[in-house]
């Protein structure tokens, strides 16, 4: 999968990387590098701080307007982006800031537009968190777990938001407010990236 976010960094990083000035030519591999490391690294963060479900809800939108750009994975990895590109780069933060902001929303629109286009094999929802779980999830299906993130079917305190407790109520047939039925699915996810 690292391979594969490679190339689509690579294919969007003209502007931002290739053609920009405050990135040496002979670095441009590097920052190509760093920026997928980038994206890989916050998933992987996310997921073991305990939000998978902001992971599911991203792969479950479709990249229309800034959904995808605007979603928590996103700024996660911007932010983890531009700390990494000044410190390897020597880049002051406005720089790095471009940088991300040219880069993280097409990569991450384009992400999420090839795992969930069923004519596009190049990236798969299954063999992306088997990747960033070290393949602790492929006994789980993922894809289902992403299909049920349409409209509000997983709000179950009808709050009008998906959050952690509608999950852990989904996934272990308690209710989401007062934690009963603890236990469940989205605990074993968590327990599954270190939470």
């Amino acid at each position: 999968m690292f391979e594969q976010l490679m190339n689509l960094v690579k294919e969007n990083a003209g502007e931002a990387i290739i053609n920009n000035p405050a990135i040496p030519n002979e670095k441009n591999d590097e920052a190509v590098q760093t920026t997928a490391s980038s994206i890989m690294d916050s998933l992987k963060g996310m997921l073991s701080s305990g939000k998978a479900n902001d992971v599911l809800s991203m792969f479950s939108q479709q990249p229309e307007g800034n959904a995808v750009a605007n979603s928590p994975v996103a700024a996660a990895a911007s932010s983890n982006l531009i700390s990494t590109l000044m410190s390897k780069f020597g880049i002051d933060s406005n720089q790095a800031s471009g940088i991300a902001s040219k880069l993280i929303p097409n990569v991450m629109n384009q992400f999420v537009n090839k795992t969930n286009d069923p004519n596009d094999n190049s990236f798969d929802i299954q063999g992306i968190f088997n990747s960033l779980s070290g393949n602790k999830t492929s006994g789980l299906d993922i894809s289902s777990m992403v299909s049920k993130f349409g409209g509000n079917a997983l709000d179950k305190n009808h709050d009008g938001k998906v959050d952690f407790s509608d999950l852990t109520a989904a996934f272990s047939g308690g209710k989401a407010e007062g934690g009963e039925g603890g236990g469940g699915l989205m605990d074993k996810i968590s327990g599954l990236f270190g939470k």
